[in-house]
């Protein structure tokens, strides 16, 4: 697929390339993954957490939750929310909330997502953990001795953190790397070409080493050309990196001897060599480039791409594998699309007219009652037609929550970081073999509404 810009990135100025390896430089079936987090999930909170058996037969229903989600800690709500800030879609548990009891409870005022009232659901366990929640949610409000709301999401967040700590989830995942790992040779070589092309290429991941290395061992070293392994094609590797903290402060470095997996402290300059933790200001000083030379590619908007836009000055490029399906809905939805947008035309046309026809009325000319009333008797036609066709642009998209970057007409919040602080995006990273090592990519000129007003040959005096 293509890459999509949101700000001027020219490749051949960049001289070094990062990847996150999780979701980003190695793709996971994220159905088979987010659904064996939730059901070990599931489990750990009955065994580990004390909640009732009833928690530990929960189904998955992966179409329960899209990344982007935002959860109201303090209602026990889960929610999509626009850049705006505005709640446009809220569930309690496994129910939806109409909009006069979002109205009632967020008093349509913007929510602040600085507030320890709201948690976003931005990580890899997005869905997982959005699904568990609000299954939770519902099991309280049918009369189970669940906890209360902001000890639910605490106990799921430290549950997850468990089970990837304890390397339940990575065991598995060794274990079955078919099922549960996507392999695309076109990395193996979009990389390759990237080294003939002179860039250096690093890998900063929170993955363990042994994790990393039979990972990279499965995923991209049978698929090499003119390399024999993926230790020769990475100038560095930080494992265990600990994002966002690795951009936010400074922790020290440890080398790994990549043979035995053996850790010992180390105080040189970072260079050519597999290394654990560590900061980002030493490996720039000591990599000798400025930050603009420096593109990093990851898939948690926070983790690799937000935190990096407000501590350092590298590049940024999100690799957002939930956009692919969407993107396919889109195409498909194109004429549903087409025929909305002709009847908001109309409708807006018909807007106008009324507005023109109610002001000489206010300016004291005689304007039929009954013309203003024929208006907006085709102004209720017109609104049951998008009504109709809204549903059925639906349809294509997420059952619950419709796209992940719009929250109905607007983008949605997750749209906006996207936007914000994302240099570049793409559905995978592969995307990228399409491209010359040295393209200049440069983002569609963007129209304002004032611009297309005059565009458009409006009056704006």
């Amino acid at each position: 697929m293509a890459i999509f810009i949101n700000r001027v990135l020219n490749m051949k100025q960049i001289k070094i390339i990062g990847f996150d390896m999780d979701y980003t430089l190695v793709r996971y079936h994220t159905e088979e993954f987010e659904k064996l987090t939730h059901q070990l999930a599931a489990v750990r909170l009955v065994d580990s957490f004390g909640y009732p058996e009833s928690v530990g037969k929960l189904k998955f229903d992966f179409q329960r939750a899209i990344v982007g989600l935002v959860i109201d800690v303090r209602n026990g709500n889960l929610m999509q929310v626009s850049r705006h800030g505005k709640v446009k879609i809220a569930y309690h548990g496994l129910q939806p909330l109409d909009y006069q009891q979002q109205k009632d409870i967020y008093q349509e005022m913007a929510i602040d997502l600085r507030s320890p009232d709201f948690k976003s659901l931005d990580t890899n366990f997005a869905i997982s953990n959005g699904v568990l929640f609000s299954q939770l949610v519902q099991l309280k409000s049918e009369g189970e001795n669940i906890p209360p709301y902001h000890q639910i999401v605490q106990d799921v967040n430290n549950c997850i953190d468990i089970l990837h700590q304890d390397d339940s989830i990575k065991s598995r995942i060794i274990g079955n790397f078919k099922k549960y790992v996507m392999t695309d040779p076109d990395v193996a070589k979009m990389l390759e070409r990237y080294l003939d092309y002179g860039k250096k290429l690093m890998i900063i991941t929170n993955s363990d080493y042994e994790y990393s290395r039979k990972l990279l061992d499965y995923a991209i070293t049978p698929f090499l050309q003119k390399n024999k392994s993926w230790h020769d094609i990475f100038d560095i590797v930080i494992t265990f990196a600990d994002k966002p903290r690795f951009f936010e402060r400074k922790g020290r470095f440890l080398k790994i001897d990549p043979e035995s997996g053996m850790m010992s402290n180390y105080e040189g300059k970072v260079e050519k060599g597999i290394y654990q933790g560590g900061n980002f200001e030493k490996l720039q000083k000591d990599l000798g480039y400025s930050g603009s030379e420096i593109l990093y590619l990851g898939d948690h908007i926070y983790g690799d791409v937000v935190s990096i836009k407000k501590t350092c000055n590298w590049r940024t490029a999100l690799v957002l594998g939930d956009l692919e399906s969407e993107i396919k809905g889109l195409i498909q939805a194109a004429p549903v699309q087409k025929k909305i947008e002709s009847l908001m035309k109309e409708k807006q046309a018909l807007e106008v007219e009324i507005n023109r026809l109610d002001t000489m009325r206010y300016e004291g000319e005689k304007v039929p009652y009954n013309e203003i009333n024929t208006l907006f008797g085709k102004m209720d036609e017109l609104n049951t037609k998008i009504s109709e066709n809204l549903k059925e642009y639906k349809v294509f998209f997420n059952p619950y929550w419709g796209e992940i970057l719009r929250s109905g007409y607007d983008e949605s919040r997750y749209a906006e970081q996207v936007e914000k602080y994302a240099c570049i995006y793409m559905t995978k990273v592969s995307d990228l073999y399409q491209y010359s090592p040295k393209i200049y990519f440069r983002p569609y000129h963007r129209t304002m509404p004032h611009e297309e007003v005059a565009l458009q040959g409006g009056d704006i005096a």
